[in-house]
């Protein structure tokens, strides 16, 4: 059975549904980095939220571990990159706490519109100054979202209800879905110079870190509103308490800070900021919301291979994991077969999909694929982390479906150009096993055992019983024996692929290599 460490408060739910679903579970909140590695080699799951820091050292330490579950949506608490590079899958749950999220920003933004806050503390002193808090009507005026994925739209959509317009800026917001939620797409410039109130709603990363800055706050209306309940950072806070200071920004509500928990800050003290210690995703419905989908999502993963939410690898839902389950092996075993048959630095690879295939999502296939074809040619590669270190070596990765007629129900094909030559191996399934039925022009039917013997041949007599005695002499035993010849000329005239019983050393290999006939000879492992 899985296991899985349970490292932040979460719901008594998260850990039911971890059980129900066939999932051990430990609940150890409260960790030292140095005690979260003393012991995370024990699990295949970590359930966390953002009190858990999932580093180098800890992923290092954590030589069993599958999938890293983050109970919310911001995961800067986790190095995706070291994640992504020891094959830890890396899930949040973006949708479990939109609405509270979007929620509080409302509230934050109705707050500084009626300076709500102040109000609240005069009254409370004993004071009546009916006049000291004139307030401004958000019915008219702009609202500018920066950033208007999930949470964006729900506050686009709350905002609306209040009678406001609504203008976004967001590089990934498609044209059709922004006439669609009824905002008006525009660039940042133009958000800074027309909206009444700005919300930010993206993540935290090199292209928005500090996004309202100096030079940005001083493109926007005097007098303008700032809410921030996405992540700290995304404002650079001391140019901010400058222009509160002068006025320029009349106010500004922050749930977020760059250094949490905020004991000290420079905006805290300034009448017109308001502060709230990261309230947006603190409700009871949405904590329950998070630890439940945190969950049902790595147990759909540990259990059945279903991704949801994942960060660093493509999601295959539950019928997917299903439906893929013979194809992944099939990619990844012609992926397996390209890559140790390949013997110089990889320039270019193109999957093909035709077929039944074609209809399928086929990101994972491609990522196993990859898996397979990286593998043989250099160490930590992995399913997850495939597609990254492709990129990473510059080698330029294609995926291609066709719609075109063909022999096969199905298809799959996988060509490589490395800096030398360009070969291809194609394979379908028969039932659910894998074939492979090409290579490099030659037409010919083999399945994949664990220890396989290929050779590239001139096509002449001889090669059977040359290669038969020799591996005979050495004890080895042929359990297939497949052949196929270029009918229509080529580099390649045949090719034998053999599976065998033992395994096959390098002296043998070279005396096979020496046979008259033999272009190239290889022993394959796809165990």
């Amino acid at each position: 059975m899985p296991k899985v460490l349970i490292s932040d408060k979460l719901s008594a739910q998260a850990k039911e549904i971890f059980e129900q679903g066939g999932v051990t579970v430990d609940v150890k909140t409260g960790l030292s980095e140095d005690e979260l590695i003393a012991i995370i080699g024990d699990y295949d799951g970590l359930a966390i939220r953002s009190a858990t820091t999932v580093t180098t050292k800890v992923l290092d330490a954590a030589q069993k571990l599958k999938v890293v579950g983050r109970a919310g949506i911001g995961v800067d608490n986790v190095d995706i990159k070291a994640a992504t590079a020891r094959g830890v899958i890396v899930m949040n749950t973006p949708f479990g706490n939109s609405v509270t999220t979007a929620e509080h920003s409302i509230a934050l933004m109705m707050s500084m519109a009626r300076k709500i806050p102040q109000a609240n503390a005069s009254t409370h002193a004993g004071k009546w100054e009916k006049n000291a808090f004139m307030g401004t009507e958000l019915a008219g005026k702009t609202l500018g979202l920066i950033g208007c994925g999930n949470i964006g739209s729900i506050v686009a959509d709350r905002a609306q209800g209040l009678k406001m317009k609504v203008m976004a800026y967001d590089p990934f917001l498609s044209t059709e879905h922004a006439a669609a939620i009824n905002v008006e797409k525009a660039e940042l410039d133009e958000l800074l110079k027309r909206a009444d109130v700005i919300s930010l709603h993206t993540p935290l990363n090199d292209a928005t870190r500090g996004i309202l800055n100096k030079d940005s706050l001083a493109k926007t209306k005097k007098g303008v509103m700032i809410v921030n309940c996405a992540r700290g950072g995304l404002v650079v806070e001391a140019d901010l308490k400058t222009a509160l200071e002068s006025g320029h920004v009349a106010a500004a509500a922050f749930d977020v800070f760059e250094e949490e928990p905020a004991k000290t800050n420079v905006l805290f003290g300034i009448d017109t900021m308001i502060c709230t210690p990261h309230l947006g995703a603190s409700t009871s419905e949405a904590q329950e919301n998070v630890a439940i989908q945190v969950a049902e999502q790595m147990t759909d993963y540990l259990i059945n291979g279903t991704v949801t939410n994942a960060l660093n690898m493509p999601s295959v839902s539950a019928e997917d994991a299903a439906k893929l389950k013979p194809y992944l092996q099939l990619a990844s075993q012609l992926g397996g077969f390209a890559g140790q048959i390949t013997e110089t630095g990889l320039n270019k690879v193109v999957i093909e999909y035709e077929g039944a295939v074609a209809a399928l999502n086929t990101k994972p296939l491609t990522a196993a694929a990859l898996n397979g074809l990286l593998q043989p040619l250099m160490e930590g590669v992995n399913m997850v982390n495939a597609p990254v270190i492709a990129k990473e070596r510059d080698i330029q990765v294609s995926e291609v479906k066709h719609e075109r007629a063909s022999n096969y129900k199905t298809l799959m094909r996988i060509t490589v150009t490395t800096e030398r030559r360009s070969r291809d191996v194609a394979g379908t399934l028969f039932g659910d096993a894998p074939r492979v039925v090409q290579i490099s022009g030659v037409s010919l039917e083999a399945s994949l055992g664990e220890r396989m013997l290929y050779i590239n041949n001139e096509d002449k007599p001889g090669l059977i019983g040359g290669v038969g005695k020799l591996l005979g002499d050495a004890n080895i035993n042929i359990a297939n024996f497949h052949l196929g010849r270029n009918e229509s000329g080529g580099e390649i005239d045949a090719i034998a692929l053999i599976e065998v019983d033992q395994e096959i050393k390098a002296d043998l290999l070279k005396k096979i290599a020496e046979l008259p006939s033999v272009k190239q000879v290889k022993a394959l492992d796809f165990s």
